[in-house]
């Protein structure tokens, strides 16, 4: 009887190791998927900019000639709101290199061209907390816009082109 309680061990032992190899080995295989990449994925301002500047200077009108643009991503509606703050976007270093100008706003941040008078957004990103509730692209004379909504409110901004370089204004609603 010993040698079957001890075969019975070895048995569910051998098992229980097996089992836990193959669990780490699918860890580890696809650990990156689950942990995030280990490769220091997270890049700084400076980083982003360049990359930007870089994407630019080789397609300043996005993959397959057409504009380059984020997907909306709707949040829920606040409520009703009243304006709290107005003010012109700043922006980034360097962007004011031909590959357009970037306007930053708390809800988010976009990159505008002018095409001669016609404003057209290249790309728009929300800040953290906050979605894409609408935007309009362009090209256009007056101007376009991109509307952020997150939980800290709701934030406007227009972009427009004077003296043939883009400027922006920004609205944010709470």
């Amino acid at each position: 009887m010993p040698s079957r309680t001890f075969l019975a061990l070895a048995g569910w032992t051998a098992a229980a190791v097996a089992a836990t190899l193959t669990g780490l080995a699918a860890v580890e295989i696809i650990g990156d998927g689950i942990t995030g990449s280990s490769d220091g994925g997270t890049l700084s301002s400076e980083q982003v900019e360049q990359q930007l500047d870089a994407a630019s200077a080789t397609s300043p009108s996005g993959p397959g000639g057409g504009p380059a643009t984020a997907t909306p991503s709707a949040t829920p509606d606040t409520g009703a709101s009243t304006p709290t703050s107005s003010s012109t976007p700043t922006a980034a270093a360097g962007s004011g290199t031909g590959g357009g100008k970037t306007l930053s706003t708390p809800g988010g941040t976009a990159i505008a061209v002018c095409e001669g008078a016609t404003v057209r957004l290249l790309s728009w990103a929300p800040a953290q907390g906050y979605g894409v509730k609408s935007a309009d692209p362009g090209p256009d004379d007056e101007h376009a816009e991109v509307k952020f909504e997150g939980t800290a409110g709701k934030v406007e901004l227009r972009a427009r082109c004077t003296d043939g370089r883009p400027t922006g204004s920004w609205k944010q609603d709470d």
